[in-house]
């Protein structure tokens, strides 16, 4: 019986250490990233974080702002997907990401298969 409750005590502390842990994704973060012409762009992740489920918005660019679909929250890690549309054809972009205090370090893949990387910090 001791042993039993040992295993939900350390169960139940563990899901409450990954639920404080996946709070620290909520909020915004702004990332300036190269854009063409040598021009730097501002993106935008407004972001949301219910238990492990990860909603909110990108904007910036050209894209405007853009609902995130799909999103998990996983400790320190995220992960989403924001679908655009550009010329009449619709994309999907996949976002990975890790999370270390106010720095959020982004790696995706665009519409050509080209993988890119960014680092966000949080604005608020």
């Amino acid at each position: 019986m001791k042993n039993l409750i040992r295993v939900a005590a350390a169960t139940f502390l563990l899901g409450l250490a990954t639920v404080l842990a996946a709070a620290d994704a909520a909020g915004k973060w702004v990332a300036e990233m190269p854009g063409r012409d040598g021009n730097t762009m501002k993106q935008t992740y407004d972001l949301k974080v219910d238990g492990s489920t990860l909603t909110g918005t990108v904007s910036g660019g050209r894209g405007g702002e853009t609902p995130i679909q799909n999103g998990k929250v996983d400790g320190n890690n995220i992960s989403f997907e924001v679908t655009r549309s550009r010329g009449g054809d619709s994309f999907t972009m996949k976002y990975t990401g890790t999370i270390d205090g106010d720095t959020l370090k982004l790696a995706w893949t665009g519409p050509n298969g080209q993988a890119r990387e960014t680092t966000a910090k949080r604005v608020n």
